[in-house]
């Protein structure tokens, strides 16, 4: 798993008790805050338990299931001890791998409930109860998904933004009924039928998340530039077709952009940081982030790492494979995390600028703009003229808290330099 990864969810098991499994053959799917992904076996024998049902939230490190070698050897024992006391306490089972000719123990760690009720609750989830004010006679009320009918941390933050929801709609009819009832005509509800509910999926509940915790975490500030791309679209169409035959794959303004945006970034290395409380944390790597559409309408950002050691060749085959396992879903969990700065491409969608909100914990993102011919003012030794130029608007969202409006602006500035002083006769 990723680093900031700390837990996950299983929402398939794949493999049943009993069933054969081959090194390497998928066992379970989970899904982290971030990505689905598919768990492989990292042994080949007989699956004999499983640890956690479909929808329990398990913690990174924890063992989810028991596999079995199949080799039989006097010396080759399974203790597993199962016990519950319904008084007091819960049973949580750890294992303690070891090699196969020797014992795999199952240890017991205690969690006594500091409430009254036999339910059993999460340090996590007492922790959000707790930040929220939810009495324990509140949390024993809501129902759980997990193991058991245990609370886990999904069901207690759908049950806070539905409670909020709630409260907020009964404030807002109190209030436009408190404002004129004389003009209640205006405030008719609307007629059944006349609408559709749409559930939000598990990854737009965590987009919409993420997005308003970025808002709510750094001072956004957004600036502007248009730069001149003529030469980077001459330079492409003159080698595309020769890079098609000889890589297999397409060549496309993203990863030459890319180019000139790391060298910026080197150019300007307080861009290329995070924030963690009063600490400003300088990264030495260039881990750029890349927004990617994908077609149910979600978004999700795959990370090149240490992108500034590759040049246009090796940026733009990290482009298109992160690209295309993206919208496959073939992620795996590290390619989506550690990312130190964020470029989103709104032009493809045929938007000419945009405000993007800020990846945290980075402190800026790039939006690029569509490419698009406009007339243009020339200057030359022989005086000025009127000519046809392929143009773009960049867009920097900078955190204020840390990013000034000089070096945001000197930093996009620099991007921009870069892209207009593009080698044509580049080789690649």
């Amino acid at each position: 798993m990723g680093e900031s990864v700390a837990e996950a969810t299983i929402i398939k098991w794949v493999k049943n008790i009993g069933d054969t499994i081959e090194l390497d053959e998928t066992v379970v799917e989970i899904a982290t805050d971030k990505v689905d992904s598919e768990i492989p076996s990292i042994a080949k024998g007989i699956l004999k338990e499983k640890l956690y049902h479909e929808n329990d939230v398990v913690k990174v490190g924890e063992v989810i299931a028991i596999i079995e070698d199949g080799k039989e050897n006097e010396n080759d024992t399974i203790a597993q001890t199962k016990t519950k006391d319904t008084s007091k306490k819960d049973v949580k089972h750890s294992i303690t791998p070891v090699d196969t000719k020797d014992t795999i123990t199952i240890e017991k760690n205690h969690d006594i409930k500091e409430n009254t009720s036999n339910r059993f609750y999460s340090p996590l989830v007492k922790s959000i109860a707790k930040a929220e004010n939810i009495s324990t006679t509140e949390l024993n009320s809501i129902q759980g998904s997990g193991k058991s009918g245990r609370l886990t941390k999904s069901d207690l933050l759908d049950y806070i933004q539905t409670k909020s929801t709630e409260i907020s709609n009964q404030t807002a009819i109190n209030t436009s009924t408190n404002i004129n009832n004389s003009q209640s005509d205006m405030n008719t509800p609307i007629a059944a039928g006349e609408v559709e509910i749409i559930e939000m999926d598990r990854m737009r509940k965590l987009i919409a998340k993420h997005m308003i915790q970025s808002k709510s975490t750094s001072a956004h500030v957004t600036s502007f530039v248009e730069a001149d791309v003529s030469k980077i679209v001459e330079w492409r169409n003159r080698i595309k077709n020769k890079f098609l035959q000889r890589e297999q794959e397409k060549i496309t303004y993203t990863p030459i952009i890319f180019e000139s945006v790391i060298k910026a970034i080197i150019d300007f290395p307080l861009i290329n940081i995070s924030v963690n409380g009063d600490n400003i944390i300088k990264h030495k790597n260039i881990n750029l982030g890349m927004a990617t559409a994908l077609s149910n309408g979600n978004l999700i950002v795959p990370v090149i790492k240490r992108a500034q050691e590759k040049n246009i060749l090796g940026l733009t085959k990290a482009v298109n494979d992160l690209a295309k396992r993206a919208r496959e879903n073939q992620l795996q969990p590290d390619e989506i995390t550690a990312g130190t700065f964020t470029v989103t491409n709104v032009g493809s969608f045929g938007s000419v600028m945009g405000t993007p909100i800020i990846n945290q914990p980075q402190v800026a993102i790039l939006a690029l703009g569509k490419i698009q011919k406009k007339p243009t003012v020339i200057e030359t030794d022989f005086g000025d003229s009127i000519g046809i130029r392929s143009k773009m608007f960049l867009s920097l969202s900078y955190d204020h808290r840390v990013v000034d409006g000089a070096l945001g602006g000197q930093f996009l500035k620099r991007i921009a330099d870069y892209l207009e002083s593009f080698d044509i006769n580049k080789e690649i």
